[in-house]
């Protein structure tokens, strides 16, 4: 269970969720998807290899960021060792690059 409060949660996941995009801009520009931030959700949108979104979003009750993407579900805690929201060891930039990568080659 986390220990932030809501405000560091908001703190973090905000900073995380811009972090995140300015990260994956590169690899959307080189893969063909478009990285739209809006209300504090990220949307990775896909048109190739078919449509898809990929919707991240900051879930304050329970501290967490949540993602969605190619119909699975992955919830991102803090983790202060890394200093960033992770599941499993990996970064939210990191998961979702995985992801982005993994749909574009399908």
């Amino acid at each position: 269970m986390s220990t932030l409060t809501e405000q560091e949660f908001r703190v973090l996941s905000d900073e995380a969720i811009n972090e995140t995009r300015r990260a994956l801009l590169p690899l959307a520009d080189a893969e063909g998807f478009e990285v739209e931030l809006h209300d504090g959700v990220l949307d990775l949108v896909f048109e190739e290899p078919s449509d898809e979104k990929f919707v991240v979003s900051p879930n304050a009750p329970v501290r967490q960021i949540w993602v969605s993407a190619m119909a699975r579900s992955y919830k991102l805690s803090w983790s202060a060792d890394r200093k960033a929201f992770a599941l499993e060891n990996e970064t939210l930039v990191d998961l979702l690059s995985r992801l982005a990568k993994t749909f574009v080659e399908t």
